[in-house]
């Protein structure tokens, strides 16, 4: 796989998207707060990403990290504690004001240079005391870090719904008023949440801003996040499972739209056969492709009842 870059890329960005869709699904999935506007920390990671590393050289990735990371959870935690104070419809709408706000900021100002974005021109150096135990330019090496990042988001986020705080937001889920009753102040749990799924996110940008070395405006659009609202659904709302595997869906689905070796000229409308392929599978599996089994056993169990 590592002798043909573009499945490698291909393999890269899926499990860089199942992250971004990991981190949403803790906030919609696990916590039922639907937001509009969660590329805004995937973007805001990825230009803290490319402003910091200058063009003469790369930058130690223990700074660059951990800036990126701060820059977004301090986004994650001023937009959270201003949105959480709405709810429902509010909330997505609220949501989606600051996302817009955020790629005004980098689109119309000369932080962001504007449309043309930013090129990052060096990955971060991985180094301790002058050893350097392995390089991010090698592109096998870059596939084993993302995986890496991948696997401990996913552990992270399986043993954080485990504990207790985990079980307070599907408490908060089911019925938030039932848990002020129990005597959960329930806003810190939200908050919490919403700036751990923003981080999420911005791992998840940094990580494609190191891949592709370069990041615009596109970044924070609200396509964006439609797209990885759009992979939960696909993959199942309520499953970490479900959201690598939506994650995964999207991103074969438009690959092979866009594919003209498949489909020749017709390849320049991908956009129409993959809103045809989401309505038909979103009709077709009410539960996301992770529920499909449940359904097929349901539906067989019907058709052999006496």
């Amino acid at each position: 796989m590592f002798g043909d870059s573009y499945y490698t890329g291909l393999v890269i960005k899926i499990m860089i998207y199942a992250v971004f869709a990991l981190s949403l699904e803790l906030l919609v999935g696990q916590t039922g707060l639907v937001c509009f506007g969660h590329a805004a920390f995937f973007g805001i990671a990825a230009y803290t990403a490319a402003l910091l590393t200058p063009q003469a050289g790369p930058v130690s990735i223990f700074f660059l990290l951990p800036a990126a990371l701060i820059v977004t959870a301090l986004y994650a935690l001023i937009t959270g504690a201003l949105s959480l104070r709405t709810k429902g419809i509010y909330f997505i709408m609220v949501t989606l004001a600051f996302s817009q706000m955020a790629y005004f900021v980098f689109h119309d100002t000369k932080i962001g240079r504007g449309s043309d974005g930013i090129y990052l021109y060096f990955k971060p150096l991985v180094e301790l005391g002058g050893w350097a135990p392995f390089s991010l330019e090698d592109g096998s090496t870059f596939y084993y870090f993302v995986l890496g990042a991948l696997v401990l988001t996913y552990a992270f986020l399986a043993m954080l719904l485990n504990s207790r705080f985990g079980r307070a937001l599907a408490g908060i889920r089911v019925n938030e008023q039932r848990m002020r009753a129990a005597g959960f102040s329930t806003f810190p749990y939200k908050l919490t949440a919403f700036v751990v799924s923003g981080t999420l996110a911005g791992l998840a940008g940094f990580l494609f801003a190191l891949k592709d070395g370069f990041v615009n405006p596109e970044f924070l659009s609200w396509h964006q996040s439609g797209a990885v609202l759009l992979m939960i659904i696909l993959g199942g709302m309520g499953s970490l499972r479900g959201a690598v595997l939506g994650a995964f869906i999207l991103t074969m689905l438009q690959e092979v739209f866009q594919s003209q070796e498949i489909f020749g000229d017709f390849a320049s409308h991908w956009n129409l056969s993959l809103g045809l392929a989401i309505i038909v599978l979103v009709a077709l599996l009410p539960k996301g492709v992770i529920g499909l089994p449940a359904q097929l056993g349901a539906r067989f169990n019907k058709g052999t009842r006496p």
